[in-house]
């Protein structure tokens, strides 16, 4: 079998990837349901689009992304759909509508009687980042509710996240695909004893579940009508537009995840219906392939520069991860060439003052996606000004070479060395919501 590296279509994109223009000398802005991206730090050239879409054609690209959306068996390894963009569909399968209105219907209830004005969530992995992600990134104000997140099995965490509750004015939200997961089921055990030490009338009445498994949910104990479904063909990283937002919705709202679902299905539909030129994902997806595959970068820096976004790179994280980075191809047959890079980074600021000097010095080096928003939703806006201003800052100090020379400011500084960056020779993607 020829190997992956030796096909015609992938020698003819490797070759004009490494040829392409890396200095961002033009600019190549992508519009995509609201967000602007800029891919113009990334290699770029009229041959390597042509080879693009090459490879494209040859990878069946367009067939792939039909049956994703039509709920086509695409994970053959499992026999499963990945049918997650339904789920945010504004007009779903019966089913899935049922179970987004239970969902409302829930949280508007326990709104307007003012319940819980606790939530603990438990979960893991991909019941865990999705809600976490999504409360700290709208819930920092204007919450009447606390919600705290257990996740690891380690007991300091189950611990913390009951510490000083009262269990008559808490739900425990058990989030498991499929209600087996050992970290999940011991916290939710821990959980289940603290709230029968309260002295409730009814313990089980204070906790709800979301997952695939509903029987497996009512045999433990949960009443039927607080077991909130979702179905196989969610992947588990996938899951934050499933039932698994019910926690979500309670802490920063259901319009918020209305929002959510409507930003996500713009985002679906501008992968469906854009050219593949002038389509987001397509262009970052390729840009991945080139920076990993071709050029060997084995890790991807997320830096959004939004303290409220610090649970995107662990999401991400997982998103790409758990998944990316096979050694085998769908067949089971060797892929010879790298996969999938290690996601990592924080937001800025801060990540200027933990690694941003490797970034502009090391020997390694990594490709940077920065996120940032345009317009400050705060009232401070000397401090969105300021947070502007790093960020551009440091994507231009990474795209422009500092010599020796220049580093030296002429006055023959011996450390001039030790401040002269490379510049340029490195991948950057910048994300703006505006």
């Amino acid at each position: 079998m020829t190997g992956y590296s030796q096909t015609p279509e992938w020698l003819a994109f490797a070759k004009a990837a490494r040829a392409a223009d890396s200095r961002a000398s033009q600019v190549r802005v992508l519009d995509a349901a609201g967000l602007k991206v800029d891919v113009s730090a990334q290699r770029m050239s009229p041959e390597l689009d042509a080879a693009a879409k090459v490879l494209l054609d040859k990878r069946g690209f367009d067939e792939a992304r039909k049956a994703l959306f039509a709920g086509d068996k695409v994970n053959n390894t499992e026999a499963r759909a990945a049918w997650h963009t339904v789920l945010r569909d504004p007009a779903p399968p019966p089913a899935v509508a049922l179970e987004r209105e239970r969902v409302r219907a829930f949280v508007q209830r326990a709104d307007t009687e003012r319940r819980w004005r606790n939530i603990v969530h438990i979960g893991i992995g991909g019941s865990d980042w999705g809600p976490r992600l999504a409360v700290s990134a709208f819930g920092y104000t204007g919450r009447w509710r606390e919600i705290r997140f257990v996740a690891n099995v380690d007991g300091h965490a189950i611990e913390g996240g009951l510490a000083g509750l009262d269990p008559h004015d808490t739900l425990v939200v058990v989030s498991s695909k499929s209600f087996t997961t050992t970290e999940t089921l011991y916290n939710a055990e821990r959980a289940l004893a603290w709230l029968r030490s309260g002295e409730l009338d009814d313990p089980y009445q204070h906790i709800v579940a979301v997952t695939a498994n509903p029987q497996k949910a009512i045999a433990w104990g949960v009443p039927e009508a607080h077991v909130f479904r979702f179905w196989d063909w969610v992947g588990g990283r996938y899951s934050l537009w499933s039932s698994i937002n019910l926690p979500v919705a309670l802490s920063v709202g259901s319009e918020v995840v209305a929002g959510m679902h409507s930003g996500a299905a713009e985002m679906d539909a501008h992968f469906r219906q854009a050219d593949w030129q002038n389509n987001a994902p397509v262009q970052l997806a390729l840009a991945g392939v080139v920076n990993r595959s071709v050029l060997g970068y084995a890790s991807q820096a997320v830096v959004p520069y939004d303290t409220r976004l610090f649970y995107l790179v662990s999401y991400l994280q997982q998103l790409e991860m758990e998944s990316l980075g096979k050694s085998v191809d769908r067949n089971g047959n060797p892929v010879d060439m790298p996969t999938g890079p290690a996601v990592w980074g924080m937001p800025g600021t801060d990540a200027q003052h933990t690694f941003f000097q490797w970034l502009h010095q090391g020997s390694d080096g990594a490709p940077v996606d920065f996120l940032v928003c345009r317009h400050a939703d705060h009232h401070w806006p000397e401090h969105h000004r300021q947070l502007l201003a790093n960020c551009l800052a440091q994507r231009a100090a990474l795209l422009r070479a500092k010599t020796v020379e220049e580093a030296s400011a002429g006055d023959g500084d011996s450390l001039a060395v030790h401040k002269a960056t490379s510049g340029g020779a490195r991948p950057i993607s910048s994300c703006c919501r505006v």
